[in-house]
């Protein structure tokens, strides 16, 4: 990437993972705190934390068509400022209702595909792998230390306090956008089954499909996760940034030779068909192995060698298959089915997990990486690797 790219990755990935800190800081302390609330119930724990990923789904296909239509940058600005609206009611009430409410508008500012294509409008194409990569480690930087950050406020401040840091930061997103240059609508076309079906293309479905089954197996696997950390006395909860710091930091040096691979010698198909396999021993690990700490950091890290390397290769592949003109409908749709696959793998997974056991949410994954394998290997080459440069 030359430095007009670089610099411009850098503030695209500084708003995603300024946004995703705030997030992530919730997901250790929740549960906990939210107990403390009026109202308070498992049920509305739950939803307090799932409903964000559910109002995120439904608008990611809106906010990317009006993308295209008025620009990226204004969009990314409402986008944000719902996010502040959303964070701000959560952080001034102590019933857990009006918590619910706030997450649900939080998600509402879905603004994952409008970056997205901001990002591949700006990139050239030899580079958007790259700089998918370079977002994707800042995002697992963010999630790192919201580990860290999260526990530490809402010990001091409660609950309240992160919704509030939450919000703060989403006013840095927001002075971030407005320093990049001020984007251009690309085309304007009717919002229509017609302009829907031109951009699921057999190629965008697949895209689509892979984005849904990466994120359904990560949200089952980490919900039986932690409990093997803690079954398997692994680390104590406390102290499990000492075990998902070393596998993150691992997995990002171990996918820079897989995405060169796929990026100079055109090999994206072997590629993914070698992170699923990836993924699928990690589960098998997780399934039969007997897990101290080395073997659990092993596993770990190959889990995210894999989720790391199809994250970045996933959007380059889109931005090159999409027209260009509904390129923020097609990451619409592309970021609808990650929510998705997010949403739906909490609730399968869980469900699983209450009826049967916590090995059967790994046969779960096993199961839908062995059909995702599948719909690759009978994908023709040519659809999912990259055009001819």
């Amino acid at each position: 990437m030359n430095s007009v790219e670089r610099i411009f990755a850098l503030k695209v990935s500084l708003v995603m993972s300024v946004r995703m800190l705030g997030l992530f800081m919730l997901f250790p302390v929740m549960s906990v705190y939210a107990a403390e609330y009026e109202n308070a119930s498992a049920l509305l724990i739950g939803m307090a934390i799932g409903i964000y990923g559910l109002t995120q789904a439904l608008l990611q296909i809106p906010f990317g068509y009006l993308s295209d239509r008025f620009g990226r940058k204004p969009i990314l600005i409402i986008g944000i400022a719902i996010f502040f609206l959303g964070s701000v009611l959560a952080a001034n009430t102590s019933n857990l209702i009006i918590v619910v409410l706030g997450r649900a508008l939080q998600g509402g500012g879905a603004i994952s595909a409008v970056l997205m294509a901001f990002l591949a409008d700006s990139v050239h194409e030899e580079n958007r792998a790259k700089a998918n990569a370079f977002v994707g480690f800042q995002i697992g930087v963010a999630f790192m230390l919201s580990l860290l950050i999260g526990p530490i406020i809402s010990s001091r401040v409660g609950l309240e306090g992160v919704f509030w840091t939450i919000a703060f930061l989403s006013l840095l997103a927001m002075l971030i956008v407005f320093s990049l240059e001020q984007s251009k609508p690309i085309t304007y076309y009717k919002l229509s089954f017609k302009s829907l079906k031109e951009s699921l293309t057999k190629e965008l479905i697949t895209l689509d499909v892979s984005i849904f089954s990466l994120h359904l197996i990560l949200a089952a696997g980490f919900i039986v996760m932690p409990i093997l950390i803690v079954e398997n006395q692994i680390v104590s909860m406390i102290d499990n940034w000492h075990l998902y710091l070393p596998a993150i930091f691992l997995s990002f040096l171990g996918m820079i030779p897989l995405i060169v691979v796929s990026e100079k010698f055109n090999k994206t198909k072997y590629i993914l068909l070698l992170c699923i396999l990836l993924l699928i021993v990690s589960q098998f690990v997780f399934l039969n192995a007997s897990l101290n700490f080395q073997i659990f950091l092993i596993t770990l890290t190959i889990f995210f060698i894999a989720f790391n390397s199809i994250e970045a290769l996933l959007p380059s592949l889109l931005s090159r298959t999409a027209d260009a003109e509904k390129r923020g409908l097609a990451m619409g749709i592309f970021s609808t089915s990650q929510f998705l696959g997010t949403f739906f793998g909490g609730a399968i997974g869980g469900l699983i997990y209450d009826i049967y056991d916590l090995n059967s949410v790994f046969l779960f994954t096993i199961f839908v990486a062995l059909i995702w394998l599948i719909l690759i290997l009978l994908m023709p080459l040519k659809t999912i690797t990259l055009k001819e440069r």
